[in-house]
């Protein structure tokens, strides 16, 4: 039965909280009611972050990471290298790998994998921009590290096939299966992912 509030600020405030990934109702109360609890600057202050954090993040023009300026701090870097760019699903992706220190190249972010079941085609991501990229010239390697799922493998064979067409020189690798079939690098520990991004091999089909 669904939980009956006497507040309905508190309705509302539960309410939206529970559209967050992984937090069902109850935790959302449990959310709102430590809140509650806490000096009113608190609260003020979450939700202000919250608030600056939509407004004012934009993404990447070159890699479509998350970033405050035209440009994120990774391409903008002098001190990367930016013949080497790594195809990743997602934000959450950069981050990972790049706490694990052993990758210095640049990314690319694609928004997602394809998947035909979700309607999800390869004009819905950035893989045209990967392409152009590519055309422009200067990059000698891109490594596919989109995980190891069913998703992430036509999302790899897709690129490898236009890329391969439009770039017969270009070298293109994947990460070494240290990282399980059917594994998103999300649930991959940072070692196993280092070693996975050292140890690349060539792409095959």
């Amino acid at each position: 039965m669904e939980q009956e509030f006497s507040s309905t600020l508190l309705e509302n405030a539960v309410t939206s909280l529970s559209r967050l990934p992984g937090v069902g109702r109850k935790t959302a109360l449990r959310f709102a009611l430590h809140l509650l609890r806490r000096p009113a600057e608190e609260a003020n202050t979450i939700g202000q972050a919250i608030i600056d954090m939509r407004n004012g993040i934009r993404y990447c023009r070159l890699c479509h990471n998350i970033s405050e300026e035209e440009l994120c701090p990774i391409c903008a870097s002098p001190r990367r290298q930016p013949s080497t760019v790594c195809v990743v699903e997602n934000v959450k992706d950069v981050m990972i790998i790049e706490n694990t220190g052993q990758y210095f190249g640049l990314y690319h972010v694609l928004g997602g994998l394809i998947s035909p079941v979700d309607g999800i085609g390869p004009d819905m991501l950035e893989i045209a921009s990967l392409a152009a990229r590519v055309a422009e010239g200067g990059i000698d390697e891109v490594i596919l590290a989109t995980g190891a799922t069913v998703e992430a493998d036509t999302t790899n064979f897709y690129i490898y096939r236009m890329l391969s067409r439009t770039a017969p020189d270009l070298k293109i690798t994947q990460l070494a299966r240290g990282v399980s079939v059917g594994n998103e690098l999300e649930y991959t520990d940072e070692a196993t992912l280092a070693r996975s991004i050292a140890g690349r091999t060539p792409f095959e089909i």
